[in-house]
């Protein structure tokens, strides 16, 4: 079972990155902090100072079309957001 699902490479947890060295990951719905600050460490070989989670709910939508009426909703998720130490850095590209 792999933790990581992949990293959130958006503008916002960029400038985090930059500024704050705190990096954002999707991970497994049922893993723990300790379990997701283990994997982070052997994946990139970085020292982690704090891991702070959250889950995601599932958005719901429902358009009216020709057909009728269409329902749906996305994927529940959860999100992890990790501080590396300062001077370390993570570096998606080399590691894809």
């Amino acid at each position: 079972m792999s933790i990581i699902i992949k990293p959130i490479v958006t503008e916002k947890v960029t400038k985090e990155s930059e500024v704050l060295n705190r990096f954002g990951f999707f991970v497994d719905k049922k893993a723990n902090k300790v379990q997701i600050k283990k994997a982070v460490e052997a994946a990139y070989g970085v020292t982690i100072l704090s891991v702070n989670t959250m889950n995601v709910r599932p958005d719901r939508a429902t358009k009216f079309t020709k057909s009728g009426l269409i329902s749906g909703k996305t994927n529940a998720a959860k999100k992890a957001f990790v501080q590396v130490q300062e001077g370390e850095t993570i570096d998606f590209y080399n590691n894809i």
